[in-house]
């Protein structure tokens, strides 16, 4: 996969690229990063990339021809292009899934005020990572970027992914290592005892009892199997009773 990020200060993003799983996967080909510094598609001998807002206000706003140019020369047709805005769809596991199977991301991170209106009409999606307003969209495009990589194939082991929250719609169950007892904590008996069966059945059952506690919303409207049903209805009780 390539993911192209379009950004005014890329600085802000690289860092994070040579570090753990992100940096592994680079060196590994199983993904490659390219920071895309916006100014140098700037017409002006001074490399601005933006302007006061027309009809008034404070803040500079993102000029869209200099991104329309940016994206001219970075974009192909198998490109999904993705902009960055507190104004776009709710950023969810299921999204990232969608994004993984893409040949090639271009993430543009917007900026200063704003970006101008039109700028909409050259891109495939607008996507938020929550309802905040950030200084620009280069953290935003940095968590997508780290998302999505690690979904693909060899970034990390398959089974890490499918077990992590929100990848089968519950809350991830609770994990545990050595040491075995802790100021009085301990392990429960049934991840000891090397019954993969009843390890699994544990596993689900504490995974729905975090996500109703925690995360009821996500209840809601999934559509549950029966043994999930009956593990909730007895965290129901469990929790009730206490």
């Amino acid at each position: 996969m390539k993911i192209k990020i379009l950004t005014l200060f890329p600085n802000m993003i690289s860092g994070f690229l040579n570090d753990s799983i992100l940096k592994r996967a680079i060196d590994n080909q199983v993904c490659s990063i390219e920071l895309i510094d916006m100014r140098q598609y700037s017409l002006d001998k001074h490399h601005h990339v933006d302007d006061t807002p027309c009809g008034g206000g404070a803040g500079m706003v993102l000029a869209c021809d200099v991104v329309d140019r940016a994206i001219e020369a970075n974009a192909s047709e198998a490109t999904y292009k993705i902009l960055m805005t507190p104004q776009g769809r709710p950023y969810q596991q299921h999204i990232a899934k969608e994004l993984s199977s893409m040949e090639e991301l271009l993430i543009i991170c917007g900026h200063y005020e704003g970006f101008d209106e039109r700028i909409r009409s050259y891109v495939d999606d607008e996507i938020s990572i929550g309802d905040y307003v950030l200084t620009g969209g280069e953290l935003a495009a940095a968590v997508i970027t780290d998302s999505v990589i690690r979904l693909l194939d060899h970034a990390i082991r398959k089974e890490s992914s499918e077990d992590d929250s929100f990848s089968n719609g519950f809350l991830e169950y609770p994990q545990y290592t050595r040491p075995i007892e802790y100021k009085g904590k301990t392990v429960p008996e049934v991840l000891l005892n090397g019954n993969h069966k009843l390890i699994r059945e544990f596993r689900l059952k504490e995974s729905i009892r975090k996500t109703y506690l925690r995360r009821p919303d996500l209840l809601e409207n999934r559509e549950l199997t029966s043994e999930e049903m009956r593990y909730l209805n007895e965290v129901k009780k469990e929790e009730a009773s206490q």
